[in-house]
């Protein structure tokens, strides 16, 4: 088959410098995390990536060696400089784009040496794909750092297959609007022939931003431009669902579990993980957890929240400001509440190897997700996967993707504490066979569509898009 070139910003593999010594360590973002399954799988793939490292750190001996070794793995490394990175992916991706794609307009920089940045990252990103790329190249770029990527091709290469997955919110068209370079942002994203999201509302507001600012309506979820037809629609992503539900029969993992139980003994769990950011509504989470304590008395000493921070994007101020805040919060809550014996809160701000993430998904009671906008979420659909024994209840705010996969989880308005307080209590409290009864449909339905299922959808429909022409 053609091959398949994945272009991202980071590369599932991150090169780190110590001393004079090179290293390469897994990366822990969600995408590579989610892509990297699909490495060993029936794809010709190569990748081209960010590999972790700035340019004027390394030498020019060590950016030929770093080259090499990542070539042997079908790994195409862009190098960028610092001040690349600080501007385009600290500065434009993730103190512009991400806080305005999660509605959270207070926090976007709207600067236009940040923008130029971001375009001309974007134009080396389309260079190091063109020396690389071959007539019958399907190509599948992916996420917000890139969106001028597909038109920036087009131009190249106008006959190339080209797909686009967007991995976080497409925001309505008022929020959208907000953006000075709105227009640019959409023209990047018509260079696809085939436009992916995670769920059918990101899909309308879309089609409702192109209406309103280009002028362009859409047929049944296409659209005729330039002698050409793109499709944008809808694929949820899913995990790699086999290896989470396997977890349990590793050895590995058994040991973990039962050293935790050792620490926890009887007492119920409430799991909270996320990678520390204002969207994931951690310190409304908190707050619900400071309120349930207070309302239901009974729970102190019987139940701990084992809370999970994994450090993320640590130059961004409001990044640093939630650290603190946080940090705070818990030491507040744990000196209100905490006994002799008995701590309410078991912080954890660090990354979880995948042994110990999934004995805490396995030992979990209780799994609170409650992110204030969530592209998909796929921590909900580890904690499900891991429930061989179909025991556990999953708590899941409603703006998350997510929700519209796993109903049958107690469904929350992340900002209604009191919703979340009693959600709780419920989760605790719910019988065990109507905790199985809910599991094993949303296990159903998760393994139907694991993550190979959705890179086989988006590749296929990428593949037959032409068709239409």
């Amino acid at each position: 088959m053609p091959r398949l070139l994945i272009i991202s910003n980071r590369l599932p593999i991150t090169v780190v410098k110590r001393g004079k010594t090179i290293r390469y360590t897994e990366s822990t973002g969600g995408l590579a995390t989610g892509l990297g399954s699909l490495i060993e799988k029936p794809y010709n793939i190569i990748w081209l990536g960010w590999p972790g490292i700035a340019e004027d750190k390394i030498t020019t001996d060590e950016k030929k060696e770093i080259t090499e070794t990542l070539k042997e793995k079908n790994f195409y490394p862009v190098f960028l400089t610092q001040s690349q990175i600080d501007n385009y992916y600290s500065g434009f991706s993730n103190k512009t784009l991400w806080p305005l794609f999660h509605y959270f307009t207070q926090h976007a920089v709207y600067d236009k040496s940040l923008w130029n940045v971001y375009k001309r990252v974007n134009s080396i990103f389309c260079d190091a794909a063109s020396n690389i790329l071959k007539p019958d190249d399907i190509v599948w770029i992916h996420d917000y750092q890139l969106l001028l990527l597909p038109n920036m091709l087009r131009l190249k290469f106008p006959e190339l297959t080209i797909g686009f997955f967007l991995h976080i919110p497409f925001p309505s068209f008022e929020v959208f609007r907000i953006l000075p370079w709105r227009n640019e942002i959409l023209e990047g994203m018509l260079g696809a022939d085939l436009l992916g999201f995670h769920t059918f509302d990101y899909v309308r507001h879309f089609f409702s931003s192109l209406r309103n600012r280009l002028g362009l309506e859409h047929s049944l979820g296409h659209i005729h431009i330039d002698n050409r037809i793109i499709k944008a629609d809808t694929f949820p992503m899913g995990i790699d669902y086999d290896r989470f539900s396997n977890a349990a029969n590793e050895q590995d993992v058994k040991k973990e579990i039962v050293k935790f139980k050792k620490k926890t003994r009887d007492t119920k769990i409430i799991l909270s993980i996320d990678r520390l950011d204002y969207t994931k509504g951690i310190l409304h989470r908190l707050e619900s957890y400071d309120l349930f304590l207070d309302k239901y008395p009974k729970y102190k000493e019987k139940v701990i929240l084992i809370l999970v921070a994994v450090p993320s994007r640590t130059k961004v101020e409001h990044y640093r400001q939630l650290k603190k805040d946080l940090d705070e919060q818990v030491g507040r809550i744990n000196g209100k509440h905490g006994t002799i014996g008995w701590t309410p809160v078991w912080y954890l701000y660090n990354f979880l190897n995948f042994k110990t993430l999934t004995s805490l998904y396995i030992m979990a009671d209780v799994a609170l997700v409650t992110p204030v906008r969530d592209g998909m979420n796929l921590i909900a659909k580890e904690f499900i996967a891991t429930k061989n024994n179909g025991r556990g209840v999953l708590i899941l705010s409603e703006m998350a993707g997510a929700a519209i996969e796993l109903s049958e989880a107690i469904i929350v308005n992340p900002n209604d504490m009191e919703q979340i307080v009693d959600s709780i209590r419920m989760a605790l409290e719910m019988p065990v066979k109507k905790q199985i009864e809910k599991n094993r449909t949303m296990q159903k339905r998760l393994k139907r569509y694991n993550v190979q299922k959705w890179a086989d959808d988006f590749i296929k429909n990428l593949s037959t898009i032409r068709e239409y022409e």
